[in-house]
């Protein structure tokens, strides 16, 4: 028989967005304005320039790898930086699909979770997590190439949602190919709504400041998003990745 799929169940409270998410952002390289719903957004470099882009999938790959194996513990002291860069290389070279064995989890002491980490240990994590080419080096990017059916994205639709109902934090790759209007990564965490209209509450790297959304609309079998600063909003496709061997 198969083995089980892993679970989030053994971290305490399964994914928190309030824990669980970095404090900093991917940057934009970019500034939109979508003047119109249906015409091309007006489009400009940012000045000055980001230093911390094209992370996304970076992000929420160390996201989940942190919710797998490590282990904050706000009660012990903390520890000197150069001991923070090994423990973060540590996680960071872990499988982002399973999660770590009882009492293999790697000690964090002095911080209640990985966003109150993150916002007193910014430049160690970028500097540890992964460069920005591991965001477009990534084995399940083969899969967007292919068509993309209205009834895989009911399939997906149906196992991301089983998922998160198990305690699974899911992540997603959302595209528009051959479109290159979006190509970004985030984890999924809860999911309301009826079966024929899901909502699906998101931690988007680009926008950490709060959980975003992604629906799922049954009748059109499609996923959409609303505008925000770098997407005009409306239908796109999402495949599930980080969770087998060709993904």
């Amino acid at each position: 028989m198969p083995a089980p799929p892993p679970t989030d169940a053994d971290h305490p409270g399964g994914f928190l967005f309030e824990r669980d998410t970095f404090y900093f952002p991917n940057e934009l390289v970019w500034e939109y304005r979508f003047e119109t719903a249906a015409g091309p957004p007006v489009v400009r470099r940012r000045i000055p320039p980001p230093t911390y882009s094209h992370h996304c999938f970076v992000l929420v790959r160390s996201a989940r790898q942190f919710l797998y194996h490590a282990s904050f513990e706000p009660s012990e002291p903390p520890v000197d930086p150069a001991s923070y860069r090994e423990r973060i290389r540590n996680v960071v070279s872990r499988n982002p699909r399973v999660p770590a064995k009882p009492g293999q989890r790697i000690p964090f002491p002095g911080f209640r979770g990985l966003r109150e980490f993150s916002q007193q240990h910014e430049r160690l994590l970028k500097c540890c997590c992964g460069g920005a080419w591991q965001s477009y080096v990534l084995r399940s990017h083969w899969r967007m190439v292919l068509p993309i059916s209205r009834n895989h994205q009911k399939r997906t639709a149906a196992q991301l949602t089983h998922k998160i109902q198990s305690g699974i934090a899911p992540i997603v790759h959302l595209v528009r190919f051959p479109q290159l209007t979006i190509n970004h990564g985030m984890i999924l965490f809860s999911v309301t709504g009826e079966p024929d209209h899901l909502k699906f509450a998101a931690y988007d790297p680009n926008v950490p400041e709060r959980p975003s959304q992604l629906t799922y609309d049954a009748r059109s079998a499609s996923f959409s998003m609303p505008r925000n600063s770098y997407w005009k909003g409306g239908s796109l496709d999402a495949i599930e990745i980080y969770h087998g061997w060709l993904y």
